[in-house]
């Protein structure tokens, strides 16, 4: 039996994070960190950014080391006795706690069919399938259009792969962007030379030989040399399920992110937490939130009592266009795009009810927390009072990730 002050269930960034909170807070206390991946702790966003532009591996580490935590890999955690305060792991280890944070993230949805043969990216083993398929492989499939889809097929056509994408939806991101824009990407990526199969449907795959054969609905076959899917994730909340814990499209926490049982915090991808500006609650499945609500975590568990009331951004890079974003992106809700140049750069605002819920930067920086203060605000607004509202202050590139 090992014991720790503080026990983390989770090997990602939010678990990271989660550390360099506690670390803040008490810089002795001893740190346990259970992780399924055998992989130490790393950042995601490079998987599909920055390594694919020849960014080194070293950028993605998170440097947990030197910080007092000893880090459990391969290991998963099966059980949870919330009286005796204790964790058994898959090897029958035990583990007990005062402090128990649930960073268990969450698990990619996945396809009837295609067994092993279709890549859900998602993790560093992932990305280096991914890569070594590529060593040899010429044309890849990507099914999906959305966060991670377009992301991956962007990558793969600028190592000089041929790259077919298929969704259902009308366009690249089309439950995100307005219609306009969706089509404008779905144009853009076929100049870059991606095939664009929208409105169309997998619904098999077998190999043939070291390739593979994609069947869709409308009786097309598209013969590949490897298949990436990024159709979405779900919560990893079965632990959480088996103790009884609120469970609601997440782990329901608190704004000091407890969970409904003492001594249980949950962060990152998993946890849903109330949030002010917006006035609902969220789950958000993007690096801000992991960083930010996993060190909050991370010193709440250390004795602090600071509320969460974090509003995260998220951003992508396709080919040369780039945008930062925050707030609910739902193309449904009613949209004003106020345009410096059409399509190239400027700010699309999301409104409900005359107030702004989303703010869209589009080759615009800098402007992340004045979008924020503006969702913050009662409103009511019109196209007119957001016309130049959030102007990019420079026209330099955002980093890579």
């Amino acid at each position: 039996m090992t014991n720790y002050p503080y026990l983390i269930i989770g090997g990602g960034m939010t678990a990271a994070a989660a550390v360099d909170g506690i670390r803040e807070v008490d810089s002795t206390g001893g740190i346990g960190l259970i992780s399924a991946e055998l992989d130490a702790p790393y950042d995601r966003p490079p998987l599909s950014k920055a390594l694919w532009k020849g960014k080194p591996m070293d950028v993605i580490w998170r440097k947990t080391e030197n910080k007092g935590v000893k880090i459990h890999l391969g290991r998963v955690a099966k059980e949870i006795f919330p009286q005796q305060k204790r964790v058994v792991d898959d090897k029958g280890d035990v583990f007990t706690y005062q402090k128990l944070l649930l960073a268990t993230g969450g698990k990619p949805r996945r396809l009837p069919f295609g067994d092993d043969h279709i890549i859900y990216f998602r993790t560093l083993p992932d990305y280096r399938r991914l890569r070594a398929l590529t060593e040899t492989g010429r044309r890849f499939a990507v099914i999906g259009g959305g966060f991670i889809g377009s992301e991956i097929a962007a990558a793969l056509a600028m190592n000089g792969k041929e790259v077919v994408m298929i969704f259902p939806g009308k366009a690249i991101g089309d439950r995100v962007f307005p219609s306009p824009l969706a089509q404008f990407v779905s144009s853009f990526y076929r100049q870059k030379g991606v095939e664009i199969l929208a409105g169309e449907e997998i619904v098999g795959l077998e190999t043939r030989g070291n390739q593979h054969v994609l069947k869709t609905r409308t009786n097309r076959e598209i013969v590949v040399d490897g298949v990436v899917a990024g159709v979405g994730i779900t919560p990893n909340v079965e632990l959480a399920q088996t103790i009884g814990l609120e469970v609601e499209n997440g782990i329901v926490v608190d704004e000091l992110l407890h969970s409904s049982l003492p001594d249980i915090y949950a962060a990152g991808d998993v946890a849903a937490f109330y949030n002010p500006a917006l006035g609902k609650r969220i789950r958000v499945e993007h690096e801000d939130n992991a960083n930010c609500m996993g060190r909050l975590a991370g010193r709440n568990m250390a004795g602090k009592s600071e509320p969460y009331h974090h509003l995260p951004f998220f951003y992508s890079d396709m080919f040369d266009l780039g945008y930062e974003a925050v707030g609910e992106l739902d193309s449904r809700l009613e949209t004003f795009a106020d345009w410096k140049r059409p399509n190239e750069e400027g700010v699309i605002y999301y409104l409900q009810n005359d107030r702004v819920r989303g703010v869209l930067l589009w080759n615009v920086w800098e402007q992340v927390e004045a979008a924020r203060q503006l969702i913050a605000e009662p409103g009511p607004f019109t196209a007119q009072d957001l016309k130049g509202r959030l102007p990019a202050k420079t026209p330099i590139p955002k980093p890579d990730a």
